[in-house]
């Protein structure tokens, strides 16, 4: 990135929450925190200084079909960033007792998340749309699973799926690719997951896109309530969506913003602007390699609930109706286009965007590319899935006092 003084790079496991076997759920995360706590040569402390001393940030991110590790440093100091989150990923030692003391950190970031209504109704709508598939399983797992794993068990999934031909490293900003490629290699190399490891092993198929939809996803969709002493109630209706890599994916996003992707979105106006029922309200898609959901959101007073809910769903059935009115189709194009330039001026952006094609998409189109399949969607397309996914089976969250209720 011509101008860039930063260099973002991500180290990507191909495992997410979807993939934990019995015995092993919240294993991901958990490894997420404990390749911090220290390797064969660097203690946890050695790991933070060394990204203090240059300014620099780095974390990780658990998702349910991919794990990432990530820094970012100014340019003079890629080699040290590459060469400790490949010492990180290759020779952590999950030590016992790191183990024992992060399982008590999990568990109050578990508890943290619990205090957030929101965030408890999203992972409601997830096991309501998912049923009991992998893909309704929470990221970070139950509060008994993480007091139940062992550390053994963790390791063996770590051994398991932390194998080199599992990784897609990704980078973006002030670099140079060659370089790069050097970096990795030798930060590899010296934890032995290099060039000759690889080599007596057949690489690991990306997931592959468009295979067909998992079994054991729900036929019918779920009712669920959730009581929480709060002031505001969370509502939530949707159904089953698109995979990641789904054709359709474009005309999508275009229905999403439409709904409640923005100030203009119809949710935005309906339900915030014209009745003031809500502060926050917004349309979402979660893609995933064979599967998806799909989704409106609003928070509200409980005594609103209803009404939102009802709302809500009248402006999707009107959408899959009668179409985009006149105007809004292109007021979403344009939308969409500026928020998708605006949004890669950032490294850290960009080696997002790679590590999903290479991960999920298994292509990367250029930004003109993504743009103008954007801007190829037609007012039909967005009618005729508005009214697709109208009619799947559909699922309704509330997370509140029981006076919310109202809206199921």
């Amino acid at each position: 990135m011509a101008g860039a003084r930063s260099f973002t790079v991500g180290f990507w496991m191909l495992v997410g929450s979807r993939d934990e076997a019995a015995g092993q759920h919240g294993s991901t995360h958990f490894l997420e925190h404990l390749l911090f706590k220290g390797t064969k040569t660097r203690g946890a402390q050695d790991i933070a200084a060394a990204f203090d001393a240059v300014g620099g940030e780095f974390n990780a991110t658990t998702g349910k079909e991919s794990t990432c590790y990530y820094a970012r440093v100014l340019d003079a100091d890629s080699a040290l960033a590459v060469e400790l989150l490949a010492d990180m990923l290759t020779s952590s030692v999950l030590d016992r007792l790191d183990f024992e003391n992060e399982r008590g950190v999990i568990l109050e970031e578990l508890a943290m998340s619990q205090d957030d209504p929101a965030e408890v109704a999203h992972e409601a709508f997830a096991a309501a749309v998912y049923g009991g598939h992998p893909l309704s399983r929470p990221i970070g797992g139950r509060p008994e699973d993480i007091r139940a794993v062992t550390r053994d068990s963790v390791w063996a999934h770590y051994r398991s799926h932390y194998r080199p031909w599992n990784l897609v490293v990704t980078a973006a900003g002030a670099l140079d690719h060659d370089q790069v490629a050097a970096l990795v290699e030798d930060g590899l190399e010296a934890g032995g997951w290099g060039v000759r490891a690889v080599g007596t092993h057949p690489p690991s198929p990306l997931r592959p896109p468009g295979r067909p939809p998992p079994p054991g996803l729900p036929a019918k969709g779920r009712i669920v309530a959730l009581g929480r002493p709060t002031e505001q109630a969370q509502v939530l209706v949707g159904c089953l969506g698109l995979t990641a890599t789904d054709p359709r994916r474009h005309a999508l996003a275009v229905l999403g913003s439409a709904l409640g992707g923005g100030m203009s979105s119809r949710l935005f106006q309906e339900i915030r602007e014209k009745r003031g029922l809500a502060y926050s309200t917004y349309c979402f898609h979660s893609p995933h390699s064979d599967a998806g959901s799909f989704g409106l959101y609003a928070g509200c007073a409980p005594a609103a609930s209803a009404e939102v809910a009802e709302l809500m769903e009248a402006q999707w059935a009107r959408l899959a109706g009668e179409g985009l009115a006149p105007g809004e189709l292109e007021r979403v194009k344009g939308q969409l286009a500026g928020a998708t330039w605006l949004s890669l001026e950032e490294p850290y952006s960009r080696m997002n965007r790679l590590g999903r094609a290479a991960t999920v998409m298994g292509e990367l189109p250029s930004i003109e590319e993504v743009v103008a399949r954007v801007e190829a969607v037609s007012a039909d397309q967005v009618r005729d899935l508005a009214a697709e996914l109208a009619a799947r089976p559909r699922s309704r969250v509330v997370v509140g006092p029981k006076s919310a209720r109202s809206a199921l």
